[in-house]
C-alpha cells in the first residue's frame, strides 16, 4: 500500500467504514478510479431515500465520488461482496452523490431512480447457473431409468453388470466431487473447470447409446459421472461468487429448484419420446445430448468473478485433524451404506413385476418429485429438531420401502412404494451431509463433505456388487432382503453411537 493510498484513506469519510470494507480494497479502488470526495456539498435532506430506508442504528455518510455505477460495479468484483451504498443522484461530469451507511448491509445496493424489484438479490449468473442444472438433469434422467432396461433387454446383460456399472458411475461421481473442489480452490478458475465437467458428461450420452457391448456402457457412463462429478464444486463456487453472502441461500435454493425439476421433467420427456414419436430406445441416449449441450451452453454465457469462496466438498488428506466423532458418523453411514444398493434394482424391480417400459419411467418420475419436494423441509425439520432424529427417520423409510418391494408384487402398490421411497432420498441427500459438516469445525467442512460423499459413493458401489450377484444367483427378493438387513443395522448404529444430547444442542445452537 503507497504512502498516497493511506493519507487518503486517513482523510476519507470511508474510514468509518474500515470493518466492512478492507482496507486493501479502497486503497486499490483509490489508485483506479481517484475518488473526489467534498462531504460539505453532498448533503441531502433528512427525508431522502437513503435516511428513510437506513435503519434507526445506522447513520448515513453522503460524499461525493467520481466513480460512476459502472466503476462502482467493478468495486464489487474486486471486493468480493457489494459495497452498501446508495447512488442517490450524479451530474454530467460523472461524480455521484453516494450514501454509505456506517454499520452496513452488505447484500443492501440499490439505486433511486431505479424502481424496486422483488428478485433483487438475483443476478445474471443465477438465473444461468439454474438454467445449465434444469437442462443438465434433464439429459441425466432422460436416460437414467432406461438404462437399467436397455442393459437387461438390449444388450442383454446381467443383474450383476447393472450393479457393477451403476454402482461404478455412482462411486466416481462422489469421489470425484471432493478432487474437483480440491482443485477449484487451488486454481481459482471455477468456469474451465465447470465447462470441462459439462461437456464430458454431455458428450457421454450418445456414446452410451451407441453402445453393442456393455464394457462401452461402462466406459461411457464412467466418463459421465466423471463429468458430472467434475462440475459440482466449480459450479457451487460459481454460484456462491455471483451473490452477496446474505442471499447465497436463496441462490442455491434457485439452482435446486432448476436440479429437480429437471429430476422431473426428464422422465416424463423419455416417456413422450417413446409413446408419442415412438422412437427406438437408443434414440433417448443419442437426444439426451441435446440438453446436455444447452447446459453447456448456459455455463458458457455465465461471467466469472473473483471470489474467496472455497468448494463446498474437498479433501483433506491428514486425517488426524477430523475429531472421533466425525468417524464414529462415517463408520454408521458405512453400516447402513453396505446394503444401500442402486436405484437401477427397483426399477429392474418395479418391471420384474409387470410394469410397461412406459410405466416404469412414470413410476421414476414420481419418486423424482417426492425427492424433490421433501428436501426442504427435511431441512428445515433438522435444523429445528436436530439431524439425528430426522436422519433415523430416512433409514426407517428405506427399511419399510426395502420390505416392500421384496414381499409385494402387484404393479399400484409397487408404485406407491416407489414413490413412499423418494422421501427417504430427498431426506438422505439434504441431512447426511449436513450432518457430517456438524463434528467439524469451520475450516473442515468442505473436507468433512467431501470424504462423506467418497464413503456413500465406495459402500455404493460395493453394495451394488454383492445385489447384482444376489439378483443374479439368489432371487430377486434377496437383493431388498439383504439391504433390509443392514438398515436395521444401520438403525442400531445411529441410535448406539451418536448420542441424542450433542444432537440437540446443536439443533439449539442453530435455531
Amino acid at each position: 500500500m503507497n504512502k498516497k493510498c493511506e493519507t487518503s484513506m486517513v482523510n476519507s469519510r470511508l474510514r468509518q467504514q474500515a470493518k466492512v470494507v478492507p482496507r486493501r480494497i479502497l486503497c486499490l479502488w483509490w489508485r483506479r478510479y481517484r475518488p473526489r470526495f467534498r462531504p460539505k456539498s453532498c448533503q441531502m435532506a433528512e427525508n431522502d431515500q437513503m435516511s428513510r430506508q437506513s435503519p434507526p442504528d445506522r447513520a448515513a455518510v453522503h460524499v461525493w465520488i467520481k466513480i460512476g455505477m459502472a466503476g462502482h460495479r467493478r468495486l464489487v468484483a474486486l471486493a468480493g461482496v457489494p459495497i452498501p451504498m446508495a447512488v442517490n443522484r450524479c451530474n454530467r461530469r460523472g461524480s455521484c452523490c453516494v450514501s454509505v451507511w456506517r454499520v452496513a448491509d452488505p447484500g443492501r445496493v440499490m439505486t433511486a431512480a431505479t424502481p424496486r424489484k422483488i428478485f433483487t438479490w438475483t443476478s445474471r449468473n443465477t438465473v444461468l447457473l439454474a438454467l445449465a442444472s434444469l437442462f443438465a438433469d434433464i439429459s441425466t434422467e432422460m436416460l437414467y431409468p432406461v438404462l437399467p432396461i436397455f442393459l437387461t433387454q438390449t444388450l442383454h446383460a446381467s443383474g450383476g453388470i447393472v450393479g457393477l456399472v451403476d454402482g461404478v458411475a455412482q462411486a466416481t461421481q462422489n469421489i470425484v466431487q471432493g478432487l474437483s473442489g480440491w482443485l477449484s480452490d487451488r486454481f481459482q478458475r471455477r468456469k474451465p473447470i465447470a465447462l470441462a465437467g459439462y461437456f464430458l458428461a454431455a458428450a457421454a450420452k450418445p456414446l452410451t447409446g451407441a453402445a453393442t457391448l456393455w464394457p462401452m456402457v461402462l466406459g461411457a457412463r464412467f466418463v459421465d459421472r466423471l463429468g458430472t462429478g467434475f462440475r459440482s464444486a466449480p459450479r457451487d463456487a460459481l454460484i456462491a461468487s455471483s451473490v452477496a453472502e446474505p442471499h447465497r441461500g436463496k441462490a442455491f435454493g434457485l439452482e435446486g429448484i432448476g436440479d429437480n425439476l429437471g429430476a422431473f421433467l426428464g422422465p416424463l420427456l423419455a416417456v413422450l419420446l417413446l409413446t408419442a414419436l415412438r422412437v427406438d430406445i437408443r434414440w433417448i441416449f443419442y437426444l439426451a445430448l441435446v440438453p446436455g449441450l444447452l447446459a453447456f451452453l448456459m455455463v458458457a454465457l455465465v461471467r466469472e468473478q473473483p471470489s474467496a469462496v472455497a468448494a463446498k466438498a474437498t479433501i483433506d488428506v491428514n486425517l488426524r485433524r477430523f475429531p472421533k466423532a466425525y468417524w464414529t458418523y462415517l463408520l454408521v453411514i458405512a453400516l447402513f451404506g453396505v446394503g444401500n444398493s442402486s436405484n437401477a434394482f427397483l426399477i429392474l424391480r418395479t418391471q420384474d413385476i409387470g410394469a410397461s417400459l412406459e410405466t416404469t419411467i412414470l413410476i421414476y418420475a414420481g419418486f423424482n418429485l417426492v425427492a424433490a419436494l421433501i428436501s426442504y423441509p427435511a431441512g428445515f425439520l433438522a435444523d429445528r429438531f436436530g439431524r439425528k432424529g430426522v436422519l433415523l427417520a430416512s433409514f426407517i423409510i428405506f427399511l419399510i420401502a426395502y420390505i416392500g418391494f421384496a414381499a409385494i408384487r402387484n404393479i399400484y402398490l409397487i408404485g406407491l412404494l416407489f414413490a413412499f421411497y423418494g422421501l427417504y432420498q430427498g431426506i438422505f441427500r439434504s441431512v447426511g451431509k449436513a450432518f457430517a459438516s456438524d463434528f467439524v469445525p469451520q475450516p473442515l467442512r468442505a473436507s468433512s463433505i467431501g470424504w462423506y460423499s467418497s464413503t456413500v459413493g465406495l459402500l455404493e458401489l460395493m453394495a451394488s456388487l454383492v445385489a447384482g450377484q444376489l439378483w443374479d444367483h439368489v432371487g430377486h427378493e434377496a437383493v431388498f432382503i439383504y439391504g433390509a438387513i443392514f438398515a436395521v443395522v444401520g438403525c442400531v448404529g445411529l441410535l448406539a453411537l451418536i448420542p441424542w444430547q450433542t444432537d440437540r444442542h446443536r439443533a439449539t445452537t442453530a435455531s
